[in-house]
């Protein structure tokens, strides 16, 4: 069922999601450190305009983009998810109160929250901003400029209820149509089509532990599945199997030049940790899944992909260095040394070096260091390099 729902009932919800948590909110005035730091002075005289939020546990900060000056610290919860809102402005901060709203441009940690009991995946595509409440698998539709042009409140939002709780996602075309994916207490198994009206229009039910998706320019879509992916173009929904028995995808990385697709892969069922050693790579105009085995010494994580300006994908390897890979092959195409080797996290909740691009440039976390490193994949350079008061996790970018 699709509904409006009303900018009122949001923002008192917040209020009321927000007093339960209130000491986990920032200080007052933490969000003008130019009023009393005179370094922030300087920072704020630098500002590029592009933004990079970075979670720790305890609270988020704010760097510009391009010098990775410290423009804000605020207080929250030991841990937080962060995703871009989609409008240049803003980054949503999951917490136990649901999508909390960071004015990355003021900076401000603002009182705006979408409340939901278990806040999960935030999608940006075709100029909406969609939110997906694991406890309920409801799907809150907004529209990303709107979101821009706040002032103190939500604008109107979409609701479209869930039917069996599930951890999902969802994901809003140009044309008003929404897939979101079908799961229940005995596990995720697939996708539906609903058009702009909310009537469900298709279904798949051939893909076990379905996560993560991933939208194209030009309206492909993917979702992960332990066996391979689940393809929708021009209306059709079509199963792309893994070339191995188990061969997990659970990500999607995509570009808005390419109708081609990286993801992640996991060949072992037994595998332990989170370390991967092979990508999967789909090409949505021929309707093809391959894979391809980075080389020996070098592991990924899930944070640790990326798509570059030019369409290329980017990637953290465990060797330290910044690769970059084409996306037709896998092959990767050149390699900076950006931090020291590392290994992968036991839990995947704790910090391990994470990648995020926005425009040309590519952020890379070091947590060992509690460093952040800066890199314009145009010249392939190293910009800049932060030493971060906490050690980071999770990070947004904003450009």
């Amino acid at each position: 069922m699709k509904r409006l729902l009303p900018v009122g009932a949001l923002v008192g919800v917040a209020a009321l999601a927000l007093t339960a948590c209130a000491g986990t909110s920032a200080p007052a005035g933490t969000a003008d450190p130019a009023a009393t730091d005179p370094a922030a002075t300087d920072a704020a005289a630098s500002d590029s305009g592009s933004r990079v939020a970075v979670g720790y546990e305890g609270g988020v900060l704010v760097l510009d983009g391009q010098s990775l000056d410290e423009l804000g610290d605020f207080a929250s919860e030991d841990f937080i998810r962060l995703n871009p809102a989609g409008d240049g402005r803003h980054v949503l901060v999951t917490t136990s109160a649901g999508f909390q709203f960071l004015d990355v441009q003021q900076p401000e940690l603002t009182d705006l929250v979408v409340p939901a009991a278990t806040a999960g995946h935030v999608v940006s595509h075709a100029g909406t901003t969609v939110l997906y409440d694991d406890a309920t698998s409801d799907t809150t539709i907004f529209d990303s400029a709107a979101l821009a042009d706040r002032g103190d409140a939500l604008p109107e939002a979409t609701v479209i209820e869930g039917v069996e709780a599930h951890h999902g996602v969802s994901v809003q075309l140009e044309d008003g149509t929404v897939l979101t994916t079908v799961g229940g207490e005995a596990g995720r198994t697939g996708i539906r089509v609903l058009d702009d009206h909310g009537h469900e229009v298709a279904v798949n039910a051939e893909c076990p532990g379905v996560h993560g998706e991933g939208a194209t320019h030009d309206e492909a879509v993917v979702f992960g599945c332990e066996n391979g992916a689940l393809l929708y173009r021009d209306g059709e929904i079509t199963k792309l199997a893994s070339p191995d028995a188990y061969g997990r995808i659970g990500n999607a990385y995509v570009s808005d030049t390419s109708p081609l697709i990286v993801m992640d892969y996991k060949d072992d069922p037994d595998a332990e940790g989170y370390l991967l050693h092979t990508v999967a790579l789909v090409d949505t105009e021929a309707a093809t899944l391959t894979t391809a085995a980075l080389p020996e010494g070098i592991a990924y994580t899930y944070r640790g992909v990326a798509r570059g300006p030019a369409g290329e994908g980017v990637l953290i390897g465990t060797d330290g260095s910044l690769h970059s890979l084409d996306p037709a092959t896998g092959e990767i195409t050149s390699s900076l040394p950006v931090i020291d080797a590392w290994e992968g996290p036991a839990q995947w909740q704790e910090p391990h070096p994470t990648l995020r691009v926005a425009g040309d440039i590519a952020y890379i976390t070091d947590p060992a260091d509690s460093e952040l490193v800066a890199v314009d994949l145009t010249t392939g350079e190293i910009i800049a390099t932060a030493k971060l008061p906490q050690v980071p996790n999770e990070i947004a970018a904003v450009s």
